[in-house]
């Protein structure tokens, strides 16, 4: 016969106090005297009782659940990210509800509306522009937002894009480079910033841009655009990408052009996703350190909920991961 499930009442019969008790030890409402704690702690034990999170949230208002939307969870610097925020999460007794939203705006608003529902605060990528986003104020949730915000008063992680990009291409100049190209998502925010960075260094030197934009970020996208880069009269001999994706698929391409990498062009990333490092030859990028930002999103998110004061932005500084994609021209 099956055991039956202990209840609150059994906890209560067992350690001789009442069940609105054992409700206040459980929810952590209430603190009591160390043997009252101890003798309660030692009858969960033996009777093996579980509490209810759906009647634990009844009484607190809290799930102990913590949202958290992407635009693609098969790019690795997405899985990074939730990799990083549910290490936090997980320490601090919260579980994470994950929302991908397949780099779709009109999925977003729907998904998030759901999702608030379930959670005690969200954490949010979007593709929606900034006057588009004034609905989530009406989620009435904690939120922490990835990216620069100028119309919504939002706590908010961000890396910068635009101090990147401006060190890639620096390296790429100072290797004596002269014809650059950039292969852009114009959909995403964090395209001006890292185009503004290429488009900075650029000008200093005098040097001109060639801008190709791709209907996603991904690596079909990378190789699809490689022939009209590559084919023409006098092509690039150095290619910024915005992610490495893009930059992955450019260089399989081209290679089957018959193009070598980097003696006939160079080609960098952005992201240090984990499989840069093991294509051939491995792929020159900006560590934006997404784990990282993953762990300071949750940690806003985390003191925004428990109501203690936090920074308003964090911003994660990159870092140059020089491999063999990119060469000397001097």
């Amino acid at each position: 016969m099956k055991k039956p499930i202990p209840t609150i009442r059994d906890v209560a019969a067992a350690a001789g106090v009442s069940t609105a008790t054992i409700s206040k030890f459980i929810n952590g409402t209430q603190r009591f005297s160390p043997p009252v704690e101890a003798r309660i702690a030692d009858v969960i034990g033996q009777l093996g009782y579980r509490s209810n999170p759906l009647a634990q949230s009844m009484i607190t208002g809290k799930t102990k659940t913590v949202g958290l939307s992407v635009l693609d969870v098969s790019n690795p610097h997405f899985t990074s990210i939730v990799k990083g925020a549910n290490r936090v999460a997980q320490a601090h007794g919260y579980t994470v509800l994950l929302v991908d939203t397949e780099e779709n705006p009109d999925r977003e608003r729907p998904l998030l509306e759901a999702l608030s529902r379930r959670v005690d605060g969200l954490i949010i990528f979007s593709r929606m522009p900034d006057a588009e986003l004034e609905w989530l104020a009406g989620l009435d949730k904690p939120l922490v937002f990835f990216g620069r915000l100028p119309r919504l008063t939002l706590p908010t992680v961000a890396s910068d894009d635009h101090r990147g990009a401006y060190m890639m291409t620096r390296h790429l100049v100072t290797l004596g480079h002269k014809r650059f190209a950039y292969m852009g998502f114009s959909r995403s925010r964090r395209d001006e910033e890292r185009m503004g960075g290429v488009k900075e260094c650029l000008a200093a030197h005098g040097l001109e841009l060639a801008v190709y934009d791709a209907a996603t970020p991904s690596a079909h996208e990378g190789e699809r655009l490689c022939p009209e880069m590559m084919l023409g009269a006098e092509h690039p001999d150095a290619l910024v990408c915005y992610n490495d994706l893009m930059a992955l698929g450019f260089m399989k391409a081209a290679q089957t052009l018959g193009f070598r990498i980097p003696a006939d062009i160079s080609v960098a990333g952005v992201d240090n996703i984990v499989y840069g490092n093991y294509t051939s030859p491995p792929l020159t990028t900006v560590d934006l350190h997404s784990e990282r930002m993953g762990v300071a999103a949750m940690e806003k998110l985390l003191d925004t909920i428990a109501g203690r004061p936090t920074e308003p932005f964090t911003l994660i500084e990159p870092q140059l991961i020089l491999r063999g994609s990119t060469t000397s021209r001097n």
